[in-house]
């Protein structure tokens, strides 16, 4: 058999990882990773007003490091192989292009300017804009949120753009459109980035910038006119119609075969968000939840659109017929902060360690702290009386996106020490992650069994066991530790021929599942208590502080 080899290029919030596969066994040839340096050195970000920004040059670079350092590892008889390459990345992460597809930030005018940038998922400066956005949607004849869930979030497409173009004459004078993350990737790879030519990613679009079929493509101009004249006319530089990942976008460019030492006849293939592919990676099957575990996580789910087509899902991401797998309907949920929570306790522990001597000291109790914490956690009892700790300590994503809502610790006293409180704060995730399923559940959607993908899910075996404790289902994880790349090398086989269809592919490429964790029938009933006081805490926080519907007394608290 000849063989052939895919690359699949999987850019996380931190880095880029590329790996090259074996389209026919599944088999690593080469991979390597590359962080972004502008980023790890904290550029163009301002946590105090959630600001996230990444440069492009971030990605370009990184992405020809790793792909040159994996194609090293897997030697020139490989590199000779490659047949397809395709891109996941974090979304939605939109940029303002010229009219070439050039992101303003490459140019000399923009290029320290964040909002000529890429405004990455986790920014959430447009919280008002999301909110108008809502307003306007839920008011009008036709309400353009209700396939992503009926809540339209500042995490989102429309959101960030509104908000830029308000705050920045520049970048609105300078920008004729907007492409995501994933979208300017593959089309940068194809030497073909005119925004409206390039292929758009069915997943990027229907799940953060309201395209849908029922709408003709995106909501109508009168619409955004209506929303905010700044918007007059911007639908027309965008798209209407858009693709699957099983399609290609286009072939390799001169360019960058050259740079990267490949063929020039390597196709590359429609791009999408790093969750959905990496669900695909991960096996993802007809009800099952594939939960996507790192700094936040991403919930993915896939049915026949014949069996729940019908149904309009409250408070998820979006319901999108090909957005996972071609063919079934996928839908999204998720956490706005999961794993970014545990940091955030360890950088209180750890940051006045560094303060005071320094950083050996602090950096070599950086690297044991989690693991630290988590194994004294796991000796605790689960008791109904124990801490109850909220998670939206960066917003909430999903049930009913709501990205000014704030985390809480409840029930501390002087016993209260570092283990506890890291022990609350892992089930606060998980009561998180069973607010999403039990949503799914009461629209009319069930599932049957939860798969794991992610860093999280690799590393922690007390924060799985909490998860499968407090859902009260196993959960299975997926052998691979580079999931997303390796859904992404799927879809660069199906896009370049080398199989038929992207089951073919999984069938073929797949690592399958090395660790399934149980539920404890004893600490899960235990749990149903504590998710009855964690939603509890959760109303109050939202109703008594945020909306200040009443005046909160030492009383009502």
């Amino acid at each position: 058999m000849e063989e052939n080899y895919v690359i699949g290029i999987d850019f996380g919030t931190d880095s880029v990882r590329a790996l090259v596969v074996n389209a026919h066994t599944g088999a690593q040839a080469g991979t390597a990773v590359r962080e972004y340096p502008r980023w790890k050195r904290g550029q163009y970000c301002d946590a105090s007003v959630s600001q996230f920004r990444q440069h492009p040059l971030d990605y370009l670079e990184s992405l020809e490091g790793a792909v040159t350092d994996a194609l090293a590892q897997a030697g020139d008889n490989v590199r000779q192989c490659v047949r397809g390459i395709s891109v996941d990345t974090t979304g939605s992460t939109p940029v303002a292009v010229d009219s070439h597809g050039t992101p303003l930030a490459m140019l000399p005018e923009f290029a320290e300017n964040p909002n000529g940038m890429f405004i990455l998922w986790k920014d959430h400066t447009a919280n008002a804009e999301a909110e108008e956005i809502n307003r306007l949607a839920h008011g009008s004849g036709v309400d353009f949120t209700k396939y992503v869930g009926g809540i339209y979030s500042s995490e989102w497409f429309w959101a960030k753009i509104l908000r830029t173009l308000r705050v920045d004459a520049a970048v609105r004078e300078k920008a004729f459109s907007w492409v995501e993350h994933c979208d300017w990737v593959s089309a940068e790879l194809t030497g073909i980035t005119d925004p409206l030519q390039l292929k758009r990613s069915r997943c990027a679009a229907g799940h953060k910038a309201l395209w849908h079929q029922d709408f003709d493509g995106l909501p109508s101009n009168a619409f955004f006119k209506e929303l905010d004249p700044l918007l007059d006319g911007l639908r027309d530089r965008l798209f209407t119609d858009t693709d699957t990942s099983d399609q290609p976008m286009g072939t390799i460019s001169k360019e960058w075969a050259e740079k990267l030492g490949l063929p020039e006849d390597v196709v590359i293939g429609v791009g999408a968000f790093d969750a959905h592919m990496g669900a695909v990676g991960a096996l993802i099957e007809p009800y099952s939840l594939c939960k996507v575990i790192g700094t936040s996580t991403c919930d993915m789910l896939v049915a026949p659109n014949d069996e729940v087509g019908h149904l309009l899902i409250k408070g998820i991401c979006g319901q999108v017929d090909g957005s996972i797998i071609p063919g079934m309907l996928g839908m999204e949920a998720g956490q706005s902060a999961f794993g970014d929570i545990y940091a955030w306790f360890a950088k209180l522990v750890i940051e006045p360690v560094r303060t005071l001597l320094g950083d050996v000291e602090a950096d070599a109790l950086a690297q044991k702290l989690i693991p630290h914490l988590a194994e004294k956690a796991a000796q605790l009892p689960v008791a109904t009386e124990d801490l109850i700790a909220v998670d939206w300590l960066n917003g909430r994503r999903t049930p009913d996106a709501k990205h000014t809502l704030k985390g809480a610790l409840l029930g501390l006293n002087l016993a209260s020490d570092p283990a506890r409180i890291f022990k609350a704060l892992v089930e606060a995730t998980a009561y998180g992650s069973k607010a999403i399923v039990e949503r799914f559940r009461t629209e009319g959607v069930p599932i049957h069994q939860v798969i794991a993908i992610g860093g999280v899910a690799k590393k922690s075996a007390f924060v799985m066991q909490t998860l499968a404790d407090v859902l009260n289902m196993p959960i299975k994880v997926a052998a691979s530790e580079q999931a997303c790349a390796l859904g992404a090398a799927m879809f660069a086989s199906v896009a370049s021929g080398v199989h038929g269809s992207l089951q073919e592919a999984q069938e073929a490429m797949s690592s399958g599942f090395d660790a399934v964790y149980e539920p404890r029938e004893a600490q899960s009933r235990i749990y149903e208590t504590l998710y009855q006081k964690y939603l509890l805490s959760g109303e109050f926080i939202e109703s008594r502080f945020l909306q200040k519907s009443r005046p909160v007394t030492a009383d009502s608290i």
